[in-house]
């Protein structure tokens, strides 16, 4: 027994460790892409890269026609993708992963709870009396689990393995939350026919799945269907990339994962290439004449708070209020201050930020978009620095003979 469970945790380790190098790996890139966005929106040729985000791209085949910009199409579309995966790790994880077991689930859940409550609260403190304002409440409830990971792996193996998890599955949890806020708080005017068009096709999803179908490319091409449905619904084109995914087979009749096949597959082009093209799209924040009052905005502020000081605050409050209560432990080889640490990190909210900040401010004021975007960076820059320094001084240390072994 003893050995299956070193087995067990030996596994583990080795999955964890082998996402975190994808996803450390993918967050540098993310982070080159924000760079150079910011580099050239602050250049003489800013104004090639507002043309370019701005090239209307068009689709027509009959009467169906989608004609958007491309930066729409980056958001709408290339992101749906990046949903799709994220809908495939929430299933396969449920189903047989960390969110599978309760009393796994329990401390994460709570630190997420938390970390979405408290960010929400500080942002619509700051502004109270603004209903366009207040529309971003969200913006600051989101982790960027890719620049998190990065952060994580530079300490290597200083990071025990349950920690890794704990931040693992706290992300996934929030991308899960976000996922909903999305749906319930940023659809648009509803068109019933699309939206039935839409259900159709996720019922056809479903008994597929039912029925065996485990051919990975008949559920692409019907999901294709339904993110065209779901653009034309007014809901958020994004979700149709969830939905398809939680419809993906788990197992075949030969015991083989088509779902675990199609997130690997996905997750390359997903992390190296699609946010990389994300964050060129969307983090391009000119800073020309930038003064005080941009940064004491209160949408600004709103969102500085919510990730810088709401995020920590929010989930080490709901965890330790888990753990006073006896609801769960906080396993032996974490301590309180690298569960801070961690905690900063999740403050980190670029990508996801970004997107809700985008699905907020689509419609309203230019200026409100501006300071949640010089919010978001500014937030998780100061997020970023303080984890790493206090990760830096509570992780233990590699001696010599560590090393040797």
């Amino acid at each position: 027994m003893h050995m299956v469970e070193q087995d067990k945790t030996s596994t583990l380790a080795s999955a964890v460790a082998d996402f975190m190098k994808l996803e450390s790996a993918g967050g540098v890139l993310l982070l080159l892409a924000a760079i150079v966005a910011m580099f050239i929106a602050n250049s003489p040729v800013s104004d090639f890269y507002d043309s370019l985000l701005n090239t209307t791209v068009a689709v027509q085949v009959g009467a169906l026609a989608i004609n958007k910009p491309l930066l729409l199409w980056v958001n709408d579309g290339l992101m749906a993708v990046f949903f799709f995966l994220i809908g495939l790790e929430i299933k396969r994880e449920v189903m047989e992963g960390e969110l599978s077991s309760f009393s796994q689930v329990v401390l994460p859940a709570m630190g997420a709870l938390g970390g979405m409550i408290v960010p929400a609260a500080i942002y619509a403190w700051l502004n109270w009396g603004d209903s366009v304002a207040l529309d971003g409440w969200a913006i600051p409830v989101a982790t960027d689990i890719a620049f998190a990971l990065a952060l994580l792996g530079v300490f290597g193996s200083r990071v025990p393995t349950a920690l890794k998890v704990f931040l693992l599955t706290l992300a996934i949890l929030d991308d899960l939350a976000a996922i909903l806020i999305i749906a319930l708080f940023y659809s648009g005017d509803l068109s019933y026919s699309a939206l039935l068009t839409g259900l159709a096709a996720v019922f056809v999803a479903v008994m597929m799945n039912r029925m065996g179908v485990t051919r990975t490319s008949s559920y692409i091409l019907l999901g294709v269907v339904l993110w065209i449905a779901v653009l034309k619904s007014g809901v958020h084109a994004t979700l149709a990339g969830v939905l398809i995914a939680f419809c993906i087979p788990m197992r075949d009749e030969h015991g083989q994962s088509p779902l675990r096949d199609l997130e690997h597959n996905l997750h390359g082009p997903v992390v190296f290439a699609i946010l990389p093209i994300f964050a060129f799209a969307n983090a391009g924040l000119s800073l020309t004449g930038i003064s005080i009052d941009d940064l004491t905005h209160p949408v600004t502020m709103g969102v500085i708070a919510g990730l810088l000081i709401g995020k920590p605050l929010g989930i080490l409050l709901f965890v330790g209020l888990a753990v006073s209560l006896r609801f769960v432990l906080v396993p032996k080889d974490i301590g309180w201050r690298q569960l801070l640490g961690v905690s900063f990190a999740c403050g980190i909210g670029f990508t996801m930020s970004l997107f809700i900040a985008g699905l907020a401010f689509e419609h309203g004021s230019g200026d409100y978009f501006y300071g949640d975007r010089l919010g978001i960076l500014v937030g998780s820059v100061l997020s970023a620095l303080t984890a790493y320094i206090l990760l830096h001084l509570s992780l233990p240390r590699i001696t010599q003979t560590d090393r040797s072994a």
